[in-house]
Parts: C-alpha cells; structure tokens; sequence
C-alpha cells in the first residue's frame, strides 16, 4: 500500500511539474526588426501591451512591381517592462526602426497576453 502512494506521488508531481513547464518554460526565442504599426494596452479584467510591427515588404518576383505583401508580427510586453513599453510608445510616435527579442511560449494565458510572443527587450536602430 505503501509503495503504492508513493508512487502515484511521483506520477503526480512529474505531471505538475511536466504541466508547470509547459505553462511557463520558453518554447524559443529570437530577434525581430522593423518599424512599430501599434501598440496598446487592453483587456477588461487583465490588461496586457500588445504591439504590431512591419518586417517588410515581401516582393513577387515572378511579376515585379505588381505585387507585395507587408509581413506583420503580432507580440506582448509584460505589463512590468516599463522600460520596454516606453522605447515602442517612442519608436510608434518617431517612426524609427527597432529591434525586439522575444520568447515564445508554449501556450497563451490569459492573464500574460494575447500572443505566444513575449517582448523583453527593445532596441532602436539608429
């Protein structure tokens, strides 16, 4: 009976801590650049910054001149990153290009944000 326990203790804790992971551990991260569309705080019980930003232009190059798509990247910034917020309020006013890193996580909750892409640091590109 003992053993039992015991195990089924281990199986619950490797699932929490399995779960645990899943729900806050950083699937990967990486940098993106380009210039601020919007950014916003929003939300009714938890509210969240969330951001656009235009990569660039995608051209058909079997047609030149005819057609291109701008690439827009949807992200979130904790709302603790004042920092990070105020550099983007800055660079959606100015225009200037930035620099972000992000992590993506695996799931999206709904009190971190509406993306899986959470912005930690911002960096204007001169």
């Amino acid at each position: 009976m003992r053993k039992a326990r015991n195990i089924f203790i281990f199986i619950f804790l490797l699932i929490v801590g399995f779960g645990i992971y899943l729900m806050f551990g950083n699937y990967s991260d990486g940098y993106r650049a380009g210039t601020m569309v919007k950014f916003s705080n929003k939300g009714y019980v938890f509210k969240t910054y969330e951001g656009q930003i235009n990569l660039g232009m995608i051209m058909n190059d079997n047609n030149p001149g005819t057609t291109s798509v701008s690439s827009i990247w949807e992200f979130s910034v904790p709302a603790g990153n004042k920092e990070a917020v105020d550099i983007l309020q800055q660079a959606l006013l100015t225009g200037k290009r930035i620099k972000l890193h992000y992590n993506e996580k695996f799931y999206v909750l709904p009190w971190r944000g509406d993306t899986k892409y959470f912005v930690d640091e911002v960096e204007m590109i001169p």
